[in-house]
C-alpha cells in the first residue's frame, strides 16, 4: 500500500478506536476497562492482518511480532499507547501504534537483521490510577507491589482491576523484557505542541524526553472572618499561594523550563472566610534534570520569602518524579535518515515537553522518537487535536525509512 493509502487507513483506524470510549460524547479509555479490552482486540486484529503474531502480555499490553531473516533474533520494537486522558483527542498515542502496524505492512521483515515487534501500551497517561507509564514500566520490569496497591477513585486497586480484566497480578513480572532480546524502541507521536507548526515543518527527531517532577504544595495561614479581620492581621493562605503561582510562571519563563499549576483549593472554602489553608499542584519539567531542579530551587526560595513576609507556612511534597531521557544517538540518526527520505534534508531536532513510554522503555533498551506536526495551534489532550493526511503520509514514509536505516546500521 502507498504511504498515502497507509496514512488514510491509519487515520480511519484512529476514528474507529475513538468509538471505544466510556465517556458519552467524548473519548476516554482507561486501563483494564471494557474499552481497553475492546481496543486490544481491535488493534490485535489489525496486527494479524499485517502478518504479526499477536498476544496480550501480563500487563495488558497488546503485542505483535514478525520474525526477521531468521527466527529468534532480538527485536526492534515500534509502538505507543492506546489509553487516553479524559475528553481526549484521537491521535495521541493511537496514531503511533497504527503507523507502526503500517510500517510492518510495508516492509519485508524476512530481509531484516532483527525481528519487528509492535506494542500498544496500556496506562501511559495514568488517568485511572494516577501513576503514568504502567504498561511500559512493566515492559521494563519496573512495577512493584506499591503500584499494584494503588487505587482508583472507586477504591479499586490495580491488582483488583487486573484480576477483573483476566490478568494475574502475581505474574506481572512476566511482562518484563530482557535487554539482550531488544535492539531498540522507536515511537512515532504527535508533537503535542506548536513548535513544528510555528517552524512550518511536518516532522522532527526528538533528542530528549522532558524530566518531570510533580508536587503537592501547601500554604498554611489562619482562617478568619472576612469582615472582622483587618488586613494587617490577616494570614491569608490563598493570597500567598496566588503570589507563588505568579512567581512560578515568571521563573519558568526566565529559565526556559515549564511550570504548571493545574489544581488549587482554598480551605475552609467559605465566601466570607479568609482562607487558612491553600493546597495546589505543581508540574515542573525541562529538557534536562539540572535545569528542572535549578528552577525548583528558585521556586522554593521565592515561596519561602513570600510566606515569611506574609506570616504563613510553606510546605511541598513530591508526588511523582521521572528524570529526563536522552534518546539513543544511533537511533536518532536513523530517525533523521527517515526524515531525509521524505525530502527534508535538514531534519528539525526538538525536545519533547511531554512524557512518553520511551522514558520507561529506556531502562532496557535505547529509544528514539519521530514527532509529527499537530494542527489547531498544536493543541493536544483535547477533542480538537488534529493532524493532516499529508503529514501522516510523510510520517509513515519517515518511520519506514528509519526502520530500514536501523537495519543498515546492524548490517555494518
Amino acid at each position: 500500500m502507498t504511504a498515502s493509502g497507509g496514512a488514510l487507513r491509519a487515520l480511519a483506524r484512529c476514528d474507529a478506536l475513538a468509538e471505544l470510549s466510556s465517556l458519552p460524547g467524548g473519548l476516554e479509555r482507561v486501563a483494564f476497562s471494557p474499552e481497553h479490552r475492546a481496543a486490544n482486540a481491535l488493534v490485535g486484529s489489525w496486527m494479524q492482518e499485517a502478518g504479526l503474531a499477536v498476544r496480550q502480555d501480563a500487563a495488558g499490553n497488546v503485542c505483535g511480532r514478525v520474525e526477521g531473516e531468521r527466527d529468534g533474533l532480538p527485536a526492534l520494537v515500534l509502538g505507543s499507547h492506546l489509553d487516553t486522558v479524559t475528553d481526549a483527542g484521537r491521535f495521541d498515542g493511537m496514531l503511533g501504534v497504527l503507523l507502526a502496524i503500517e510500517v510492518v505492512d510495508r516492509i519485508d521483515a524476512a530481509t531484516l537483521p532483527f525481528a519487528l515487534e509492535v506494542i500498544g501500551f496500556t496506562d501511559e497517561e495514568g488517568t485511572r490510577f494516577g501513576n503514568a507509564l504502567l504498561g511500559s514500566r512493566a515492559f521494563a520490569g519496573r512495577v512493584g507491589a506499591d503500584w499494584l496497591a494503588t487505587a482508583d477513585r472507586s477504591g479499586v486497586t490495580v491488582a483488583q482491576a487486573m484480576s477483573a480484566f483476566g490478568l494475574d497480578p502475581d505474574r506481572l513480572g512476566e511482562a518484563r523484557r530482557r535487554p539482550e532480546d531488544l535492539i531498540g524502541y522507536l515511537e512515532a507521536h504527535i508533537e503535542q505542541g506548536p513548535h513544528l507548526l510555528d517552524a512550518d515543518r511536518a516532522l522532527a527527531a526528538v533528542t530528549t524526553i522532558a524530566g518531570a517532577r510533580r508536587f503537592t504544595l501547601q500554604v498554611t495561614g489562619r482562617a478568619g472572618h472576612a469582615g472582622g479581620t483587618p488586613y494587617a492581621r490577616r494570614r491569608d493562605a490563598l493570597v500567598a499561594a496566588a503570589e507563588i503561582v505568579v512567581a512560578i510562571e515568571r521563573i519558568a519563563i526566565e529559565t526556559g523550563t515549564i511550570g504548571t499549576v493545574g489544581r488549587i483549593r482554598a480551605l475552609p472554602g467559605g465566601v466570607n472566610v479568609v482562607p487558612g489553608v491553600c493546597r495546589f499542584s505543581l508540574d515542573l519539567r525541562a529538557e534536562t534534570d539540572d535545569a528542572r531542579d535549578a528552577a525548583l530551587d528558585r521556586i522554593d526560595a521565592v515561596a519561602h520569602e513570600i510566606c515569611q513576609r506574609r506570616g504563613v507556612h510553606w510546605q511541598r511534597e513530591e508526588r511523582y518524579r521521572a528524570d529526563a531521557t536522552a534518546c539513543d544517538p544511533a537511533l536518532v540518526t536513523a530517525i533523521e535518515a527517515g526524515i531525509r527520505a521524505t525530502g527534508d534534508q535538514a531534519p528539525m531536532r526538538i525536545w519533547s515537553r511531554a512524557g512518553h513510554d520511551g522514558m520507561a522503555v529506556s531502562d532496557v533498551t535505547g529509544v528514539a522518537m519521530l514527532f509529527l506536526r499537530c494542527g489547531n495551534d498544536g493543541i493536544s489532550h483535547h477533542p480538537d487535536e488534529t493532524v493532516t493526511e499529508a503529514d501522516t503520509a510523510a510520517a509513515l514514509d519517515a518511520f519506514t525509512a528509519a526502520v530500514l536505516a536501523v537495519a543498515d546500521q546492524h548490517r555494518t
